[in-house]
């Protein structure tokens, strides 16, 4: 084999070659001493064998095993490199120093046996993640822990065998930290046994152990509410929490002697619940759901207002005694179903026939009402909170699946005018200037900004301010016209209150309403009788 070196042999250094029969000085003063020292060792036939095997280890990938090279101690005899001094005295084929050849180095590509300048640097320790995620619950720290039993102790002093149902409320309310309305479910919750009682341990088991403690209220009162078997939370789940509200919270005392308008009223709050919580609408509320929502707040409120009608969300009677009686109103035959021709009649034949049968054929939202071309009490719930309050989400949702005919997530021109030519109509029958369409796609255009104009997305609606206008323009022909002629006076008045929904305000104007004509008719009535009695009392 025939083997070139044409590197420059003045770069050898004389150390690095180990030559105990050879000064160094003399290699420095001779170099070519170096090159033929190393032109005779590659003439040799072992070192023909030799290299020849490691070049074809190095190709295949194997490790290379060197005498004297090897940082192994256990290397191979048969790998010996063949000699040209005796034994004992036999030169490394690499050198061991750091400060090895230029010439050498370039040649060591890859990672070999061979004795490598590189230092060993030690493995970095694995850093120890602590754990984040418990099924269960992440557990108490010791502090919390001890100090939250103490307090269960103070509460359970004195009561040996725990406590009975009317007892436990303090405790859902000091120690748990939950609206008291909660105490009955939440008793019921660690009394499984249904033995009437709550021992300290129990509580404790529950509360403690079970790590509810350290849970957020709002998982809390998922976990209470939901049936063990279950991932969501039902209607029914609300009710017994309903029913303790009715029982104990001084603002809705005057409903006991009516068991069922607490029922109705328990309906209606859930109904309200579930429809600005329970974004998908399948009656299934999540706890995201729950997280997402004004839910918990309102509850707290509620448990700590004494006037119920000061928690607008949801809870308020006021609120129930309007939903309640527009229903009422339309409901002529009171079987507690409104048909179309019912329907139409809401504000004072405020709709078009167009967007009412489009809510019939419950696009929008499906009807809860087993009968067919029949709306439910809880359907008109949702269609009432819809009509009153264009600017929340649930709202836009359910008047933008009406006006979208043809369900492709965008509601073109030609949609739009499908609706208002019927508005139109009614505009000139009764004598009112009737406004083009052209003219009205321009303003609805101006109002809105839409990404483009030819057509407008539910996603442009909800990013504007006029989007109930909007709707009312197309099929509120009553709204529309307050529109147009909008009073001052009451814009300012909204101005002044930004936390008041259109609900809110929709909800205090007809409480007024109907209360005056409830005194009127009470006042008529109680006239009636006065006169009555004079007419008979000569006889």
């Amino acid at each position: 084999m025939d083997l070139d070196f044409n590197g420059d042999v003045t770069c050898l250094d004389a150390e690095l070659l180990q030559l105990p029969e050879v000064s160094p000085l003399a290699i420095k003063a001779n170099p070519y001493v170096a090159e033929n020292l190393f032109d005779q060792w590659l003439s040799l036939p072992e070192t023909n064998s030799l290299v020849k095997s490691l070049l074809n280890n190095a190709k295949g990938g194997s490790p290379l095993h060197v005498s004297g090279t090897s940082s192994s101690t256990n290397s191979a005899p048969s790998n010996s490199l063949p000699s040209m001094f005796a034994a004992g005295s036999t030169p490394p084929l690499s050198p061991r120093s750091s400060s090895g050849s230029p010439r050498i180095m370039k040649h060591r590509a890859g990672p070999s046996a061979l004795g490598s300048p590189l230092k060993l640097i030690n493995e970095p320790v694995k850093e120890l993640i602590p754990q984040f995620y418990f099924q269960k619950g992440r557990p108490p720290p010791s502090e919390l822990r001890d100090r939250c039993v103490s307090r269960v102790n103070q509460f359970f002093y004195g009561h040996m065998d725990g406590l009975q149902m009317n007892e436990f409320k303090p405790v859902t309310k000091e120690i748990c930290k939950l609206p008291s309305f909660f105490s009955t479910v939440l008793f019921k919750k660690i009394d499984t046994e249904g033995t009437g009682i709550v021992t300290r341990d129990a509580f404790v088991d529950y509360w403690i152990n079970g790590n509810m403690l350290t849970k957020d209220i709002a998982t809390q009162l998922y976990t209470i509410l939901k049936q063990p078997d279950l991932k969501y939370l039902a209607q029914d789940d609300f009710k017994p929490v309903l029913r303790e509200l009715l029982a104990s919270h001084p603002g809705l005392e005057f409903l006991q002697s009516t068991p069922e308008f607490q029922e109705r009223y328990a309906e209606t709050v859930i109904y309200r619940i579930f429809y600005y919580v329970n974004r998908s609408g399948n009656g299934r509320l999540t706890l995201r759901e729950l997280k997402c929502s004004n839910l918990i707040a309102a509850m707290q409120h509620a448990d700590e207002e004494e006037d119920i009608n000061k928690v607008l969300r949801y809870f308020s009677y006021e609120h129930f005694y309007v939903i309640y009686c527009k229903f009422w109103e339309l409901d002529t035959d009171h079987d507690f179903l409104i048909d179309k021709e019912n329907l139409i009649r809401y504000g004072n034949h405020a709709l078009t026939y167009r967007i009412v049968d489009r809510i019939f054929s419950q696009v929008p939202r499906k009807f809860t009402s087993k009968v067919e071309g029949k709306m439910g009490y809880e359907d008109f719930v949702n269609f009432i909170l819809s009509e009153e309050d264009k600017s929340s989400e649930p709202s836009l949702e359910y008047w933008f699946k009406c006006i979208d005919l043809d369900g492709n997530g965008i509601v073109t021109r030609n949609e739009m005018q499908f609706f208002y030519e019927e508005q139109l109509h009614r505009m000139e029958c009764m004598a009112q200037e009737p406004v083009l369409f052209e003219d009205i796609l321009c303003q609805l255009v101006d109002m809105i900004h839409p990404e483009d104009q030819s057509y407008f997305t539910l996603r442009d609606l909800k990013g504007s301010k006029l989007s109930g206008s909007v709707f009312n323009i197309l099929f509120n022909l009553n709204k529309f016209m307050a529109f147009e002629t909008r009073d001052p006076f009451l814009i300012r008045q909204e101005r002044e209150n930004p936390s008041l929904t259109e609900w809110d305000r929709f909800a205090h104007r007809e409480y007024i309403r109907l209360s005056m004509e409830e005194d009127a008719e009470d006042a008529s009535n109680g006239s009636a009788d006065v006169w009555d009695e004079s007419l008979e009392a000569p006889f």
